[in-house]
C-alpha cells in the first residue's frame, strides 16, 4: 500500500516536475549555506584568539551576512515553488472534482450525501494540499538537514556530536505524541465549528418557522450547547500546544546545556577550540526544528494520503449513466414521438424493478397523463426519459431511436423535465427562468412567466423579474416557486415537455389554466405525471400504473367506466374534495 501511495504522490507531483526540482536543488543550496556559515564563524572566532584587525573583523562579518542573506532567500524561493505546487494541484484537484460531480447520476450524489463530497472537495484537497506542499517541503529539508549537518559536525566532534542528538529522539517522540493528539484536537475543532455553521445556517433558513412556533429560547439553548462544545474543543488544543512547545523548547536547552558543559571540558584540555564549539552549538540550533516539526511532519504525510486515496476513489468513479462509445446524432427536427417497450428500471441496493416490463406509445403532439398510488413508478418514468436514472438499450425510444444512443446534452435539450420540486438559484427571477436557456431575452422570460401563469405574481413582486428569489426561492411561495420551474420548462424549445407533479401546489382552476396553455403549443409532446385526476381528466390519454406496471390506458370518459384503479382513484379523489368542501 506504501508504494502505491507513493506512486500517487508521484503522479500529482510528475506535472510540475520541473517546478520540484528547482525547488529541491534551491534546498539543496540552502543546506549547503546553513552548513558552511557555522565553519565561517568557527574561523572567525578562532582567528581572533591571535589578534584582530577591525577591517578583517568587518570584512568576515559582511560574507557571513551575505551568505546569511542568501540562504535566506534562497529558502524563501524554496518555499514559494514548492507551497505553490500544493496550492496548484489543490486548484486542479477542486476543479477536476467539481468536473466528476457533475458528471454523476443525482442517485449518487443523493446516496452519497452532499456532506459527503463536499468534505472530500474541501477538507481532504487541502489534507493533499498540505501534504504535496508542507510534508514533502519538510521531509525534503529534515533530510537534507541532517545529511548536510551530520558530517560537518562528526568532523568537528563525534563524542560531542552523540551526546548533543541524544535527546533527539525524545524530542521527535514527544512530537510524535503530541502531534497525533494535536491533530485528532484540531479536527474536533473543525468538526464543532462546522456544527456551529451549519446550525445558524438551518436558523437564518428557518427563522420564519422558529418565529411562529415560539421556538427562540430551544435554539439559543442548542446554539450555547454548541458553542460551548466549540470552546472546549479549542481549549483542549491550546492545552495540547501550550505543553508541547515549552517540552520541546526544555529539550532542546537540555541538549544545548549538556553540549556546552561537556565542550567546556574539552576546551579546557585544549582538545577544542572555542570556535568549534560555536560552530557545533550552531548545528544543534540547526537541527532542532527540522527534528521537532518531523513528528508534525509524518502525521501531515499519513494524513494527506488518506485523503488523497478518498479524492482518487470519488475522481475514479465513472458514472452509471454516461454517453455512448458512439452517439447517434439528433434529427434537425424532433417530433417528441416516445415509445417504451418492455422497459425494466432498478435501482442500486433494490431486489426488484422499480418499472416492471412497461410498454406503450405516445405520438407527436399527444397530452398524456401517468397516473397511480404513490410508489407505483411515476417519478422513475420521469427520471428514466431524462436518463437521470440508468436505463437499458433497447427499452425507451424517442422519435423511433433508442433513448441510451444519444449524448446525455443533446438528449437532455429535446426533453424539458419539470421535477416534483423545482430547485431554484439564489439569482433573480428572470435568471431563473431562463437558467435553461441563458441567452434568452426578456420577451420570451415574459411569454414563458405568462404560460406557467406567474405574470401577474409578477407584478406585486417589488423589483419585478428582477426580484432575488433567495436561497432555494425562499422568498416564494410553494406554488411561485413550483410555476417558475414550469415556466423554466416552457421557455425551452424542447419538443418533449415531462412534468411530475409540476401542478401539485397550485389550484385546480390555476392547473386548468396552466394546461390550457400548454396545450396550444401543438408542437410539443408533453407527459404529465400527476395525482391530480381532475387535471388528467382534460388529457388525450391516461396510462394507469400500478407497482410498476401499466394496468390501464385509455380517455378518462373511458376509464371511469370500467372498474378498475382508476376508477378506485377517481371515486376516492371525488368523495375527499366533497369532504373538503362540507369541512
Amino acid at each position: 500500500m506504501a508504494a502505491f501511495r507513493l506512486d500517487l504522490i508521484g503522479r500529482y507531483l510528475r506535472p510540475h516536475r520541473r517546478t520540484v526540482v528547482v525547488g529541491a536543488l534551491t534546498l539543496v543550496v540552502v543546506n549547503i549555506l546553513s552548513v558552511t556559515i557555522p565553519l565561517e564563524v568557527r574561523r572567525v572566532i578562532d582567528d581572533l584568539q591571535d589578534g584582530f584587525a577591525i577591517s578583517d573583523v568587518l570584512r568576515q562579518a559582511g560574507f557571513i551576512v551575505l551568505l546569511a542573506t542568501s540562504m535566506g532567500i534562497a529558502r524563501l524561493i524554496s518555499r514559494q515553488l514548492v507551497f505553490g505546487v500544493g496550492r496548484q494541484v489543490e486548484v486542479e484537484l477542486r476543479q477536476k472534482l467539481f468536473d466528476q460531480m457533475l458528471l454523476q447520476e443525482p442517485g449518487w450524489v443523493q446516496q452519497t450525501g452532499s456532506g459527503e463530497i463536499i468534505s472530500r472537495a474541501t477538507s481532504d484537497v487541502e489534507n493533499v494540499r498540505r501534504l504535496l506542499g508542507f510534508a514533502v517541503l519538510s521531509l525534503t529539508n529534515t533530510v537534507l538537514a541532517y545529511a548536510f549537518t551530520l558530517p560537518a559536525m562528526l568532523a568537528i566532534d563525534p563524542g560531542l556530536t552523540v551526546a548533543a542528538i541524544a535527546l533527539y529522539p525524545v524530542m521527535l517522540g514527544s512530537v510524535r505524541l503530541f502531534g497525533g493528539r494535536m491533530m485528532r484536537q484540531q479536527r474536533r475543532q473543525q468538526e464543532d465549528l462546522a456544527g456551529l455553521s451549519e446550525l445558524i445556517q438551518e436558523d437564518l433558513s428557518g427563522i420564519a418557522a422558529i418565529k411562529i412556533y415560539g421556538q427562540e429560547a430551544q435554539e439559543l439553548d442548542a446554539f450555547g450547547t454548541r458553542n460551548q462544545n466549540y470552546r472546549d474543543s479549542a481549549i483542549r488544543l491550546a492545552r495540547t500546544r501550550s505543553t508541547l512547545f515549552p517540552l520541546l523548547e526544555g529539550i532542546s536547552s537540555i541538549s544545548l546545556l549538556l553540549l556546552i558543559a561537556l565542550g567546556s571540558g574539552q576546551l579546557e584540555r585544549g582538545a577544542l577550540t572555542i570556535g568549534s564549539l560555536v560552530a557545533l552549538i550552531l548545528y544543534v540550533e540547526r537541527l532542532v526544528f527540522p527534528t521537532a516539526l518531523l513528528g508534525f511532519t509524518l502525521n501531515t504525510f499519513q494524513t494527506g494520503q488518506v485523503s488523497l486515496e478518498r479524492v482518487e476513489e470519488l475522481l475514479s468513479r465513472r458514472p452509471r449513466v454516461a454517453d455512448p462509445l458512439e452517439p447517434v446524432a439528433v434529427k434537425e427536427q424532433m417530433l417528441g414521438e416516445l415509445e417504451a417497450r418492455n422497459l425494466h428500471i432498478r435501482y442500486d441496493g433494490s431486489d426488484q424493478d422499480t418499472l416492471r416490463g412497461l410498454s406503450f406509445r405516445i405520438a407527436p403532439g399527444e397530452l398524456v397523463a401517468v397516473v397511480g398510488p404513490v410508489g407505483c413508478g411515476k417519478t422513475t418514468l420521469a427520471r428514466a426519459l431524462g436518463r437521470m436514472v440508468e436505463v437499458p438499450e433497447g427499452q425507451l425510444f424517442l422519435d423511433g431511436c433508442d433513448l441510451t444512443q444519444f449524448r446525455l446534452q443533446d438528449l437532455r435539450e429535446q426533453i424539458a423535465l419539470v421535477p416534483q420540486e423545482g430547485y431554484l438559484f439564489t439569482s433573480s427571477l428572470a435568471d431563473n427562468l431562463r437558467y435553461g436557456d441563458p441567452e434568452a431575452g426578456m420577451d420570451r422570460v415574459e411569454a414563458a412567466a405568462d404560460q406557467a401563469r406567474l405574470l401577474d405574481d409578477v407584478k406585486g413582486f417589488p423589483d419585478g423579474f428582477d426580484t432575488l428569489v433567495g436561497e432555494r426561492g425562499i422568498t416564494l411561495s410553494g406554488g411561485q416557486r413550483q410555476r417558475t420551474a414550469l415556466g423554466r420548462a416552457l421557455l425551452m424549445t424542447s419538443p418533449l415537455l415531462v412534468l411530475d407533479d409540476a401542478l401539485a401546489s397550485v389550484d385546480n382552476n390555476t392547473a386548468a389554466e396552466i394546461l390550457a396553455s400548454v396545450r396550444r403549443q401543438t408542437q410539443r409532446t408533453i407527459v404529465m405525471i400527476s395525482h391530480q385526476l381532475s387535471a388528467a381528466a382534460a388529457c388525450d390519454r391516461i396510462l394507469v400504473l400500478e407497482q410498476g406496471r401499466l394496468v390501464q390506458q385509455g380517455h378518462h370518459n373511458e376509464l371511469i367506466t370500467v372498474k378498475g384503479p382508476y376508477r378506485s382513484l377517481w371515486e376516492r379523489e371525488q368523495a375527499a374534495e366533497r369532504l373538503d368542501a362540507v369541512a
